[in-house]
């Protein structure tokens, strides 16, 4: 078997899949790359067993056909290294050893059997399938996933619920501490169902859906889902169980309404921030007659820090704690230039939403606060 690659259009598609390959697994193969040449295209594939992510491309001068696997990083060191030029690969199938030919040398590899590649999981035929936009599911996902879990207890919370029905598809991800909520019309589903994404493969498609125009087909049923897209087909295991009921932790009456310019109060929360005890990160935000007063302290080592901004709220005055570095990820994940603090008081969670949302879409972030001594 032997073909011939652009040496940069295999680089870019093995970096591309290589996130999928786990740094230690219990399946030696798994560390490699698996190929498989029919005709001019040649398929790339990498796998977890849980994940598994597939593209291909043309080559030149095709010679053959059938499976190969080769270690992900033996073959990417060296491509990351060459120029733009062919490469020429030559395997044996009997002996699985593998010539590769550049014009400046020859590099020699031992490949595997690609029958010995684990087979991807495949959805049922009575699989749900709906047509995203690329970008809005690019744009829902980037919203969402950072405020996902890393939580063994409740695996439930460690990815992205999608909510869809013919009215459109709400995204949920929430560690218990920050949730974040984005609801888009543009997506829909024609019938009313959910399934949950890993945080795995929602990360894998955040690097690969910028690439992507138009629409592109999903399918799940009640264990898997893939995603097929002009140059990737993504295919993994969904997270079995049920999510909770996000709208319940939503508090719907929150008469203290705060306007305010989100980089300067991120930026503010930032500086204050860096004068807050380490162990909890705690900063207090003071709302009174159209300021802000944000402080911390951190009485072990004797420092504290303050900063007052101006705002537009004419409530009572209000204090209310946060945990700083969870604020500043909501506030750098909202759009808008200013946004709108929704309070009650200082032990129900606060809602942070930008003052106007995108078109067809409704962006709604939610901090739980943290207790205040004083």
């Amino acid at each position: 078997m032997k073909f011939t690659v652009s040496s940069s259009a295999l680089l870019s598609h093995l970096q591309a899949i290589s996130r999928v390959i786990n740094s230690k697994t219990s399946i030696p193969i798994l560390d490699s790359f698996l190929f498989k040449l029919e005709g001019t295209v040649l398929t790339m594939t990498a796998s977890d067993t849980e994940t598994t992510l597939v593209t291909s491309m043309e080559v030149l001068n095709p010679e053959g056909e059938g499976l190969f696997a080769l270690s992900a990083k033996q073959l990417l060191d060296p491509l990351k290294d060459f120029t733009e030029q062919p490469l020429t690969f030559d395997i044996d199938q009997e002996s699985m050893a593998v010539t590769l030919v550049s014009p400046y040398g020859k590099y020699c590899f031992v490949g595997q059997n690609g029958e010995e590649y684990p087979k991807m999981n495949e959805i049922k035929e009575t699989a749900t399938w709906f047509n995203p936009n690329a970008q809005q599911l690019l744009k829902g996902i980037t919203r969402t996933i950072f405020a996902s879990a890393d939580d063994e207890l409740r695996p439930v919370m460690n990815g992205v619920f999608f909510d869809l029905g013919p009215e459109g598809v709400t995204m949920v991800a929430s560690d218990g501490h920050k949730l974040v909520k984005y609801t888009t019309t543009e997506v829909n589903s024609e019938v009313k169902t959910s399934f949950i994404l890993p945080k795995k493969p929602a990360n894998l498609l955040k690097n690969i859906l910028p690439k992507e125009e138009g629409t592109i087909k999903v399918g799940f049923d009640d264990k898997n889902a893939v995603f097929i897209m002009s140059g990737y087909q993504l295919s993994c295991r969904l997270i079995d169980g049920r999510f909770p009921n996000y709208n319940s932790v939503i508090p719907q009456n929150n008469p203290n309404k705060v306007i305010i310019d989100r980089v300067s109060l991120m930026n503010s929360v930032k500086r204050v921030a860096s004068f807050s005890n380490q162990a909890t990160n705690l900063i207090k935000l003071l709302f009174e007659n159209n300021n802000v007063v944000i402080t911390a302290q951190d009485l072990d080592f004797s420092t504290s820090g303050e900063e007052i901004m101006t705002c537009q709220y004419d409530g009572n005055p209000l204090k209310i704690g946060f945990k700083a570095t969870f604020l500043i990820e909501l506030l750098n994940n909202i759009p808008s230039s200013d946004v709108v603090l929704e309070l009650a008081d200082q032990s129900r969670a606060g809602i942070i939403l930008p003052s106007e949302n995108e078109e067809k879409e409704i962006l709604l972030t939610l901090l739980m606060p943290m207790m205040l001594n004083d």
